[in-house]
């Protein structure tokens, strides 16, 4: 039977994916001093019989039947959970890059909805809505009390209307209203750009179109500055990106390694273990790479950085990842339904799980909540007139004529590129900070073979075997391929 492996957050998109289902035939098994697993059974058909015939109200069985299948399943862990038939299709319309909802993903802790991370230009992003917000009302009705998926539930509706959430953010007094046009979410997984010399690569998710988008927009930044030996790096940005398929994370990382392990995963027994390895390439070309992360990069986001970091592939910088290191498979139960069940934990090439620790940035770069106030009338210039700042603005100043007019351009385009730079701070500093690591990097000419070491990293604990990373050109649908996924919480939207 075809099934997706996922290694997601914990949680659930708000407004996606939200159920999990049953698998295979139950084993005649002894359970303790409780009797056989027959028993058992037989007492929950005695429960669901009076539930059915005594309580107060009609019940409908299906809905207690999906209830019970979706409680055993949530008590295992937090990221195991029931897909009834809209919720499964859901979850498959979202690999593929397109969904309705609100455009955040979700998870629970304490009993609260935690927003695990907004997406990309979607309405939670342009109203605001923060990584590590707490939601607590969704149009005044408190969720305190409320599973995960029924908070889900209250978050769903029509695209084109508006739904109130009210959040608790660290570092505000009191909790606030966020006004939320629901919208059809379309996720862009790569967005390619050029800053100064450096190539970002600013990946949002890991759905099918991952790994081609990135290839292409490397392609066409690198083309923009005039081939490889133009450029002094590459800023990976994985921040506020929850997870997604495990191929698409396997082959991002293949594409900037020539060689070792990229990830390996444990389940229950040895057999279920598996290994995946790099093969040669590095789309890079050897250039440094900067990968930037904060607490809203999980499961699938952590793998690349993993394997990168562990190489010493990439500087790592800015706060420490979500600590989402388990693995979930999607088991079609019926022909519309499954249930997402977690079957394996995953690694670092050396051997290290992140699971509820995340990662650890090699340079902790903390970005400002707000740019620091501005009072036009006390602090701002009260005068168009420009002043005297430096030698050149001196009236008949002396030329500087030991530079031909190539070499002065050349100048020129260098010191714009450094105001450039100092302004991108006051729009994202910690980008800014990775741009300022390649200029570094490349001006003591580092390649990636003077640090990549030429063995793989030992991995700890038992050999799970040896497996080649899946070859970017294998498009087929998680489905269809019985590829892992490393998600975020059992959804990743709020609908």
């Amino acid at each position: 039977m075809k099934h997706y492996l996922i290694a997601g957050i914990g949680g659930t998109l708000a407004g996606l994916l939200l159920t999990t289902q049953l698998a295979g035939p139950i084993a005649a098994q002894g359970v303790g001093g409780n009797g056989s697993v027959y028993e058992q059974l037989d007492m929950f058909g005695n429960v669901f019989e009076q539930v059915r015939g005594q309580y107060v109200e009609e019940t409908d069985p299906k809905e207690l039947i999906e209830a019970a299948i979706n409680g055993m399943l949530q008590s295992l862990d937090p990221h195991s959970s029931f897909l009834p038939a809209d919720d499964y299709a859901d979850m498959q319309t979202q690999t593929r890059g397109s969904f309705g909802g609100l455009g955040i993903e979700v998870g629970q802790e304490d009993g609260l909805v935690k927003v695990i991370a907004p997406m990309d230009d979607t309405p939670a992003d342009e109203a605001g809505v923060e990584a590590g917000d707490f939601i607590t009302h969704v149009d005044g009705e408190p969720l305190m009390g409320l599973t995960l998926d029924q908070s889900v539930d209250l978050m769903r509706g029509p695209v084109g209307s508006e739904v109130t959430i009210t959040v608790l953010r660290e570092g505000e007094q009191e909790p606030f209203d966020i006004k939320i046009v629901r919208d059809t979410i379309k996720l862009t997984a790569v967005k390619g750009r050029v800053e100064g010399h450096a190539v970002v690569l600013r990946v949002a998710t890991f759905n099918d179109e991952t790994i081609s988008s990135l290839e292409e927009d490397l392609a066409a930044a690198v083309e923009e500055l005039g081939g490889i030996e133009n450029v002094t790096g590459f800023v990976l940005d994985l921040r506020n990106n929850p997870g997604g398929l495990l191929d698409q994370a396997i082959f991002v990382s293949d594409a900037f390694l020539d060689r070792g392990e990229i990830v390996s995963t444990r389940g229950r027994t040895p057999d279920e273990s598996e290994r995946w390895n790099a093969r040669p390439g590095d789309l890079a070309e050897g250039k440094p790479i900067v990968v930037l992360i904060n607490r809203g990069s999980a499961s699938a986001s952590e793998i690349v950085t993993g394997a990168l970091q562990d190489h010493r592939r990439a500087i790592v910088v800015g706060e420490k990842s979500f600590g989402k290191g388990s693995v979930q498979t999607v088991l079609p139960v019926t022909s519309d339904s499954a249930m997402r069940l977690t079957t394996a934990r995953y690694y670092t090439p050396s051997g290290r799980s992140i699971q509820a620790l995340g990662i650890n940035p090699d340079i902790i770069v903390a970005q400002p909540s707000s740019p620091p106030p501005e009072d036009e009338d006390e602090d701002g210039p009260r005068t168009e007139s420009s002043f005297i700042s430096s030698e050149a603005d001196l009236r008949g100043a002396l030329n500087n004529d030991s530079y031909s007019d190539e070499e002065r351009r050349q100048l020129e385009e260098e010191a714009a590129e450094v105001e450039a730079t100092a302004k991108l701070r006051e729009e994202d500093y910690q980008l800014a900070y990775a741009i300022d690591i390649l200029k570094g990097l490349a001006a003591v000419d580092f390649r990636a073979e003077d640090v990549m070491p030429a063995e793989t990293p030992a991995v700890t604990g038992e050999d799970s075997g040896t497996e080649d990373a899946p070859s970017s050109d294998a498009g087929e649908d998680a489905e269809d391929a019985g590829s892992e996924t490393t998600d975020a919480p059992a959804g990743t939207d709020a609908q």
